[in-house]
């Protein structure tokens, strides 16, 4: 599978993004082509540009000035109407149902009311559709994302100053691993968050990938202590399916009960742990006590974190950064005289699902160990 990092360490944009994916292979053509049919009598540039010590691409849009503010049904008619590839247009619309959905949050007004200023302006418009279709011209079918610089200090926006990130593209980026570092002023902008926020089905560490094309959009400001750059990795994932990079969270337990510590691994596994485990351990004066260790993806870990505390007595707890290899896994689904049975398969070999075999053996009354073995002898027979 195809996939595309985007490298956020001086944030991200519109412009940057279309930038960087011509910068890593996107024909430049075709994708000018494609915005020129939405509409909007734009012209269309690719430079190379070079930022400190970096070369890039730096993505153009040039348009007649224009007042007049657009609605969401209005850009998504836009969009419907080009002549685009079907996935580039719903990937479109998908950014700018999510920016909406933020604006109209931040102002308080149905979604379908919101005026989109900047982001409806044609630039903001043609670097979305810009994003999607150069997306679907590398043939990119995932796209992860590190953590995002945001920027800091204020910016001058339509209503006045408003602090770094912006409220719409602090929704955005709700629950998604953020940071600022370097100069004061807007890194991440709207467009860009709702780029991310809509298409990034992972955030963080870059996935196990094998790198084919790597490409620099460059920004429009200079800054004195790094490039204005968004980077941009474009390979296929590689054996490990899952990111490698996971957090740890830890914390020893001495005063719950074992009820309390079964729901509270329940709890962490339905927000989206990865694993639990609860180890017997010896604490300080000899105490026995419950070592609860959780492995998170790292867009997870502050929510995990908030679990952990809430639902046991510890006053504290451990996060640490370890590598996690995991081995690609398929589903396969056998027949077995008590019913179906999904199989988890990889190369190390196969297991029954533990959950079907649990409910046929509640619903048939069957031994569970004898659902268990009919269901491995089942995918022997089939795979024999």
């Amino acid at each position: 599978m195809t996939i595309a990092y985007f490298d956020a360490f001086s944030g991200i944009a519109g412009d940057m993004t279309v930038g960087a994916l011509i910068d890593a292979g996107a024909d430049a053509a075709p994708l000018f082509a494609g915005l020129e049919s939405l509409g909007t009598g734009a012209r269309f540039r690719a430079e190379r540009v070079k930022k400190k010590g970096i070369m890039g691409t730096q993505f153009l849009v040039e348009h007649e000035d224009q007042k007049k503010h657009r609605h969401l049904p209005h850009i998504v008619k836009m969009i419907e109407g080009a002549e685009l590839p079907e996935q580039a247009k719903q990937n479109a619309i998908r950014i700018f149902n999510v920016l909406g959905e933020a604006e109209a949050q931040v102002h308080g007004v149905p979604v379908e009311k919101v005026h989109f200023h900047e982001v409806g302006a044609v630039d903001s418009i043609c670097d979305i559709v810009g994003a999607a279709l150069a997306l679907e011209l590398l043939g990119v079918k995932q796209v992860y994302v590190s953590a995002i610089n945001t920027g800091s200090g204020t910016v001058e926006a339509d209503h006045g100053v408003m602090p770094v990130p912006t409220p719409a593209t602090a929704l955005l980026l709700r629950d998604k691993p953020v940071y600022a570092r370097g100069p004061e002023t807007e890194l991440t902008t709207p467009t860009g968050a709702a780029i991310a926020a809509a298409l990034g089905v992972g955030f963080g560490p870059a996935p196990a990938m094998r790198i084919a094309r790597m490409g620099f959009g460059a920004g429009t400001k200079d800054f004195a202590g790094q490039a204005n750059m968004l980077r941009v990795l474009v390979g296929e994932l590689t054996g490990a399916g899952e990111a490698t990079r996971i957090r740890v969270l830890e914390a020893n337990v001495d005063d719950s009960t074992p009820e309390v510590l079964g729901y509270a691994m329940d709890r962490l596994l339905a927000e989206g742990a990865l694993d639990v485990t609860l180890q017997p351990v010896y604490m300080k004066k000899q105490r026995p006590g419950t070592l609860v260790q959780v492995l998170a993806r790292p867009e997870d870990q502050e929510r995990l974190a908030a679990v952990l505390l809430r639902e046991t007595s510890t006053l504290g707890l451990r996060i640490s950064e370890a590598e996690r290899r995991v081995a690609v896994r398929e589903w396969v689904e056998v027949e077995t005289r008590y019913g179906k049975v999904r199989m988890k398969v990889s190369e190390a070999g196969a297991a029954p699902e533990f959950e079907d075999c649990r409910k046929l053996a509640e619903t048939t009354g069957e031994p569970l160990k004898e659902i268990l073995a009919a269901a491995t002898a089942a995918f022997r027979k089939g795979n024999g």
